[in-house]
């Protein structure tokens, strides 16, 4: 059995998953960094390693649902326990409503929620034989107010909040916690490949007139993870500079 606390990240092979499974392990947890690509995820927990931290990969594609579920019993068999779950994993697929396709809504919905109903699912067994555990869903300020072009992606983050507060209710009897964070625009690849007249009209909707760093999610998350959280469940926490305030 892993002495150390373990923490299961999604989509942890770049941008806030990496950021995440970095704080994490800077926080003295065991990080299983779980993503679709290897080399990235190998590349990560390189990193950590190289800060003296715990971690490992595990490739997985979370759309896989019974892949999903194997990889995270695997997980608590090896180690004994699981004592965080965060699910990140997210892609987008933008378009208008309208000419929006069935395929594309679905894989949306199969990675961004559905992935993290499997993996709730899969890591509460453990949870629940500790009596103790946190889990924390990365959702979006899309899935709080919605945003035009992004149905299927708004609906899946939306469906993350009421995933988080039925869960928190469902297992609050055990001391398990679960939580939302709600990102608004953050420094990532995706948001580096925008247009700096529209980088600009973006900033000037924040009131702190400025993009969220990856390290600012991830922050959120080592406070939700950690011992000063124990009194927080079922709650969504905007970090995005004041846009959906």
């Amino acid at each position: 059995m892993t002495e150390k606390r373990v923490a299961v990240v999604t989509g942890a092979s770049r941008g806030i998953g990496a950021a995440i499974a970095k704080r994490l392990a800077r926080d003295g947890l065991h990080v299983v960094a779980i993503a679709r690509g290897l080399d990235k995820l190998q590349q990560v927990c390189g990193e950590i390693g190289q800060r003296e931290g715990s971690a490992e990969p595990v490739a997985c594609d979370v759309s896989d649902a019974r892949a999903l579920a194997a990889a995270i019993e695997q997980v608590a068999d090896k180690h004994g326990h699981i004592d965080v779950l965060v699910n990140n994993a997210g892609i987008t697929k933008d378009g208008l409503l309208l000419r929006m396709s069935d395929e594309d809504f679905d894989t949306v919905i199969d990675t961004n929620l559905k992935s993290a109903f499997v993996a709730i699912r899969a890591a509460s067994r453990s949870m629940m034989r500790s009596k103790s555990g946190r889990i924390i869903n990365i959702s979006s300020v899309a899935g709080v107010a919605g945003n035009p072009g992004q149905a299927n992606y708004a609906a899946s983050k939306a469906g993350l909040i009421g995933l988080t507060k039925t869960v928190a209710r469902e297992f609050a009897g055990k001391a398990i916690t679960c939580n939302a964070i709600a990102p608004g625009f953050i420094t990532t690849d995706m948001t580096e490949g925008l247009n700096e007249k529209l980088k600009e009209t973006v900033k000037g909707a924040i009131p702190l007139k400025r993009f969220g760093e990856a390290d600012e999610i991830a922050a959120t998350v080592s406070f939700l993870a950690g011992p000063e959280a124990a009194y927080i469940t079922g709650q969504v926490l905007c970090v995005d500079g004041g846009m959906v305030m």
